[in-house]
């Protein structure tokens, strides 16, 4: 369960009081989540979602996550909404940690992923895109390429050679062929299944925005095409990959340049990927609570799109 800190009735009470939602009715841990403990919170007024920033998420990064929901909100993007507090902020401190409260959204994350499902993802994903372009803050990726040799460095030591040497290579490589051209903006930088609600078939909204962040657009699209495109015996579905790219293109279409980067920004992304699972599946200690989760599924993605011949590969 993702409830690294405990929060007392006294603390809860407390905290309320400087809001206008009601009084408490049950506080549930939410077992879903990695980084920080979160709560479904039932008040008087209705139901919200409460969460406690822990210390991988640095609360210098709050405004932006924060501000973005309330901007993406109020550009008809489907995504918790913060709750802002009598004084106006969205942000105070429950059982010494950062806390905020948003909207809660309905709705159930996909456990298997079905062509029906990657047209409207990618239909969301640019809506997210469009609807971010005109945020006024930044915040840098610090998982883009110049974060994965610190990662590579922290882990070599601890797998084979051979494998050793291949990430070493694929770093070398994106470090001089990175694209830095391409259009950028506000990207959401982690659509996995489990941050993409549908209610009665029908995409009901999107969450966790806690690497959001200013890069490449099509980096994005890059890491859904990952995320929601492989089999689980990590075969490539084209057509999962044609509906979600078909889908983007009704809302802001892919530019030529940025369809020929595909290729490569999804090899990329697979080792972003590879890179943080490795590092945290070499540094998580066995009893934590948070799941490891395996690197050598984005390994074998990795491999797929560096023998990728054509787009024909992805369905286009």
């Amino acid at each position: 369960m993702a409830v690294y800190t405990e929060v007392s009735d006294t603390e809860l009470e407390a905290f309320l009081a400087e809001y206008d939602i009601g009084e408490a009715d049950a506080l549930k841990g939410v077992a879903e989540g990695v980084e920080n403990s979160n709560y479904l919170l039932t008040t008087s007024k209705g139901q919200y979602f409460l969460t406690l920033y822990e210390k991988r998420v640095d609360p210098k990064d709050l405004p932006f996550f924060l501000g973005l929901l309330d901007h993406l909100s109020a550009r008809g993007i489907n995504c918790p909404r913060p709750i802002h507090g009598r004084d106006g902020n969205a942000v105070r401190t429950l059982a010494g940690k950062p806390a905020a409260i948003t909207t809660f959204l309905h709705g159930l994350s996909p456990r298997r992923i079905t062509v029906a499902h990657c047209g409207p993802v990618g239909e969301a994903l640019a809506g997210l895109h469009l609807a971010g372009a005109d945020f006024a803050l930044k915040r840098p990726n610090a998982l883009s390429v110049a974060g994965w040799r610190p990662l590579y460095e922290g882990s070599r030591h601890h797998i084979d050679k051979a494998l050793d040497r291949e990430l070493g290579a694929e770093i070398d490589f994106f470090e001089a062929n990175w694209p830095r051209e391409l259009p950028s903006g506000v990207i959401h930088a982690d659509l996995f299944n489990d941050n993409v609600f549908f209610l009665h078939d029908k995409l009901s909204g999107l969450i966790d925005f806690y690497f959001a962040c200013n890069d490449l657009l099509a980096y994005d699209v890059a890491i859904c095409l990952n995320a929601w495109c492989f089999e689980a015996d990590n075969a490539f579905n084209a057509t999962k990959a044609r509906n979600l790219l078909q889908g983007y293109d009704k809302v802001r279409r892919l530019s030529d340049e940025e369809r020929k980067a595909l290729p490569l920004l999804a090899r990329g992304s697979a080792l972003r990927f590879l890179l943080t699972r490795l590092y945290d599946w070499v540094h998580t200690p066995p009893n934590a609570l948070v799941k490891r989760k395996d690197p050598q599924e984005y390994l074998a993605k990795l491999r797929f799109h560096r023998g990728a011949a054509s787009l024909a590969d992805y369905g286009l």
